[in-house]
């Protein structure tokens, strides 16, 4: 794809900096006296839809409609080729600490924020959903949609939530889906942790992407 993770990667490196730098002028923020419940290993799954059928589609549009589609809904296609690493995913997990929100590598934590995630799709804002050329629209909509249904917000496999049509039919009012996505992030990583099981709900290719960013 025209845009690669290399290029994300690159264009992080000044948010990964702030992003360090903050997290050491704020320092820790657990109550005093707090005591960890979490289970010693997270039996995870991080099963994901069949996104092969995507890819075929994306591989045979024209650079026209490509660049049509990057127009309204930035990079979200490079993720297609993001492979989940299910081994280096659930070694992940092991870090995630729902009582910091952040994941916890000796002395180091980190965190994926807005400001990473948004660099890391090229979204700001989402902007000229209504273009002058319905069939074409028509095509990257449903396109997009099938993206956040199975791949960003993917609920039940094979199956789109309710929940993400209503929030696609938001991007025309300039919201960014941003926040969203690291909600629900962070909540598939708290509930598989607390737990000590589960699947994880939520994107993992840019959660890779972002750890791929710091390392």
């Amino acid at each position: 794809m025209e845009n690669g993770l290399l290029d994300r990667v690159e264009g992080n490196a000044n948010v990964h900096r702030w992003s360090e730098q903050t997290q050491l002028e704020k320092g820790d923020s657990i109550a005093a006296g707090y005591m960890s419940k979490l289970s010693g290993y997270t039996h995870i799954s991080v099963t994901q839809n069949n996104l092969q059928e995507l890819k075929e589609i994306w591989d045979q549009w024209s650079n026209e409609t490509k660049q049509l589609f990057y127009g309204n809904y930035k990079d979200l296609p490079y993720l297609l080729d993001v492979q989940v690493d299910e081994h280096l995913f659930r070694a992940l997990a092991q870090f995630w600490n729902p009582a910091y929100s952040c994941f916890t590598f000796g002395e180091v934590d980190l965190v994926p924020t807005v400001e990473e995630y948004t660099t890391l799709l090229r979204c700001p804002r989402f902007q000229g959903l209504i273009l002058t050329h319905p069939d074409e629209t028509k095509k990257v909509d449903v396109f997009a949609l099938s993206l956040y249904g199975l791949m960003v917000f993917p609920k039940a496999l094979g199956y789109m939530d309710n929940a993400t049509t209503d929030l696609f039919h938001q991007l025309s009012k300039k919201v960014t889906s941003v926040p969203a996505i690291l909600a629900e992030t962070f909540r598939a990583l708290d509930t598989c942790r607390k737990a000590g099981v589960g699947r994880f709900v939520g994107c993992a290719q840019l959660l890779l992407a972002w750890f791929y960013s710091h390392f």
